[in-house]
């Protein structure tokens, strides 16, 4: 009975770890569209309208070229990469210790985004 006692415990430290993070990510700011339009616009000399402009089409560009290419790369940023997943079949799978069963899923596409070198370097 011992080790059990030991192994609750150890999950019940997992569990507060894992917390600690999510609440750690939600004090994290991230920058919102407008704050990044005006960074670049008073480095670039520039309004921030025309930033905004420029933000937009370069989304529709690597949309564009996402979908027809599958791959499009913003230099000295990231690499988004488009990647075909399987489809699996239905069954019973053991998840986590218990038998469950799963519906079967069709094969799809899922898009991925990856830092490219020059930005790992940084780090």
């Amino acid at each position: 009975m011992a080790p059990m006692k030991a192994m609750k415990a150890m999950k019940a430290g997992k569990v507060m770890k894992s917390m600690k993070a999510m609440k750690s990510m939600k004090a994290m700011k991230f920058m919102t569209k407008t704050a990044l339009a005006d960074a670049v616009a008073t480095a670039c000399d520039l309004k921030r309208s025309q930033v905004s402009g420029v933000l937009n089409n370069l989304a529709e560009v690597a949309a564009k070229h996402v979908k027809s290419d599958g791959i499009f790369t913003v230099p000295g940023l990231c690499r988004i990469k488009t990647r075909l997943k399987k489809a699996t079949k239905a069954g019973k799978r053991e998840i986590f210790g218990e038998v469950r069963v799963v519906k079967a899923k069709p094969a799809r596409t899922v898009v991925k985004a990856f830092p490219v070198a020059a930005l790992k370097g940084q780090f």
